[in-house]
């Protein structure tokens, strides 16, 4: 089969986790090459196998879904990790791509690199113009490292790299450990198994008062592909879902998806984090792209794979 004649090869590096896993779905009704490797067949954090893997499997494109993320007490506990394992993981696959003389390459990343006090909604030029957020420091400045790597190449070589910028993202496949996951999948479990030992009410860390914006991951997926053949343009984009809510009125939606009647009890003491993350995605939006699924309607498509997952365990146990 020629160059000519052969299908567009897609590598989805992290295609395990849950933005991977939601890309390799949208790509599999596409005709295209779907490229992946397991982590046990290639450890992104080792240069010389990313540059010859990359290599031999000659993809059209890169998708870098593959980073280490959780929620605040995941970033404040391992903060060396987060911020190593995220650079080596993104320099290793941008650098291998450049070698490789790939294409394309979308870098993900994340709202969580935006100034803590950003004027809202957040717009692009918004980036580097103010302290970030302590409890995630860390997993932002590698995050903004992954940026400008894109912004790098693209200027001194000519590649044509992108960095998209989700706002929180949540769906099927994400991690739902309270102690490590981000808040929605972390209270939908909470939800749940208050719900099952008959508890009256559920802690919520924070004040519940800061506002957020939810982003369903194939919703995500859709865009970022959309964007890998449709943006072209120095500098990040925002990937928005258009409308913020606050954690309490998040708390509120969850515990009625789970079916949980009981009481909500803010714990203050514990990190708010920033005050509002709200994304301008004006620049998306523009080019013709908004998501399809509500809050309400995503929560409940994640919680009824959530009950699917445990059913899956207890009968495998």
């Amino acid at each position: 089969m020629t160059n000519a004649s052969r299908k567009r090869r897609i590598w989805v590096a992290g295609h395990r986790g849950m933005v991977g896993s939601a890309l390799v779905r949208r790509l599999s009704g596409a005709d295209v090459e779907i490229l992946t490797v397991a982590r046990d067949a290639l450890d992104l954090r080792d240069q010389s196998a990313v540059r010859a893997w990359v290599a031999s499997q000659a993809p059209d494109a890169i998708i870098l879904a593959a980073a280490k993320v959780g929620g605040i007490l995941a970033n404040a506990s391992f903060p060396a990790d987060c911020l190593v394992d995220n650079l080596v993981i993104e320099t290793n696959v941008i650098e291998a791509a450049h070698r490789a003389d790939v294409e394309r390459l979308v870098f993900i990343g994340s709202s969580a690199i935006y100034p803590r006090l950003a004027a809202q909604p957040m717009r692009e030029d918004s980036l580097l113009t103010g302290p970030f957020e302590p409890t995630h420091e860390w997993y932002a400045i590698a995050k903004i490292a992954g940026v400008k790597m894109c912004e790098g190449y693209r200027r001194q070589h000519g590649r044509r790299y992108i960095a998209v910028l989700p706002c929180n993202r949540y769906g099927v496949n994400d991690h739902f450990d309270p102690a490590t996951g981000h808040v929605l999948p972390a209270l939908i479990r909470k939800f749940h198994e208050a719900k099952q030992a008959g508890a009256g009410e559920v802690v919520i860390w924070g004040s519940g008062t800061p506002r957020r914006e939810f982003l369903y991951v194939d919703d995500l997926a859709d865009a970022i592909l959309f964007l890998l053949d449709r943006c072209d343009e120095e500098g990040p984009i925002n990937v928005g879902a258009g409308a913020d809510m606050t954690i309490r009125e998040l708390a509120g939606t969850i515990g009625k998806v789970t079916g949980f009647v009981g009481a909500l009890v803010f714990d203050a003491t514990k990190p708010d984090g920033p005050p509002r993350k709200l994304m301008d995605s004006s620049r998306l939006t523009a080019l013709g792209w908004r998501p399809k699924t509500g809050v309400e309607e995503g929560i409940a498509q994640v919680y009824r794979w959530y009950l699917r997952e445990k059913s899956s365990e207890r009968a495998a146990s």
